[in-house]
């Protein structure tokens, strides 16, 4: 039956593509849902990190086509590697593990954090592995030799989350309780930019130019020039709590925010305008786009 729209509602055509999204598959995991991550490669695979496990699911799967669980307790943020083969996870005993999404077993695991590690991700060179913890660091990590390049301890509080530049293979961001997001480069001991949030930053990322940054925490979406040394351009209060996740669609012109108070808004990055809105049943605690 076709929906007819509201008295007074606008119809535009943001409106009828995002209303043309449907909900093929609804899964239950057994715990909070902490990260979903799709596969760069075909056939688009999605990794979803929950309790003390990795799933993953096919486009149109009901149930795990693969399952990661070896981790004793939870498991944190899985995050392919933009070429599809690997997979790398935190974990709550502080230890990170890199499978082979071909395997079943880590190929490697790397250790060197004392708290939990929330924050994990490749560098565009894909030869290095990014991490933030608990313990307040951020750490840089050589995969062949699993071992520690760069240990950065500049947050004071937990790191919770991060994003690796697309065009630059030396820089990546993290966001911390302490709310501020650090830039830093990997050919330097130190961080080379820091932005004040004013709340804690629960979930960061670049777009694919690597001149722009967004940050999200509390109740606001800010958007920050990273060419004009993180001159604030814009911020955007248009939920009700604290915004817990972010992403961008594929041509980076659509901005997506999930929150507890239960929307995901999508948000034209030309105007910065809500262009539409989704409702759910419960909070969001993470977002994924194709």
């Amino acid at each position: 039956v076709p929906v007819c729209p509201k008295l007074g509602e606008r119809i535009t055509q943001d409106t009828v593509y995002w209303r043309g999204y449907k909900t093929p598959v609804q899964i239950k995991e057994f715990g909070a849902v902490n990260k979903i991550d799709f596969s760069p490669v075909l056939p688009y695979n999605y990794a979803v990190t929950a309790s003390s496990r990795i799933h993953i699911y096919g486009r149109y799967s009901q149930e795990p086509i693969k399952t990661f669980s070896r981790f004793r307790d939870a498991a944190y943020g899985a995050t392919y590697r933009e070429d599809g083969q690997l997979l790398v996870a935190g974990s709550e005993e502080s230890s990170i593990h890199l499978f082979d999404i071909s395997g079943k077993a880590p190929l490697r695991q790397f250790d060197g954090h004392t708290k939990p590690v929330h924050v994990v991700g490749f560098l565009s060179d894909k030869y290095r592995i990014f991490s933030g913890g608990d313990d307040y660091l951020s750490n840089l990590w050589d995969i062949s030799s699993a071992t520690e390049i760069t240990s950065y301890s500049e947050h004071s509080d937990y790191v919770r989350c991060g994003w690796a530049s697309k065009v630059n293979a030396d820089v990546f961001i993290t966001g911390s309780y302490d709310h501020t997001v650090k830039l830093f480069d990997a050919r330097t001991r130190s961080s080379v930019m820091t932005i004040e949030h004013g709340h804690p930053v629960e979930s960061v990322l670049l777009f694919p130019s690597g001149g722009l940054l967004v940050s999200a925490g509390g109740r606001y979406v800010k958007v920050w020039d990273v060419l004009k040394g993180g001159q604030l351009l814009v911020s955007l209060k248009n939920h009700h709590k604290t915004v817990t996740c972010l992403c961008l669609n594929s041509s980076g012109q659509r901005l997506l925010s999930g929150s507890l108070d239960r929307h995901v808004k999508i948000y034209s990055t030309t105007s910065y305008k809500v262009v539409h809105s989704f409702n759910y049943a419960t909070s969001i605690l993470s977002l994924a786009l194709s």
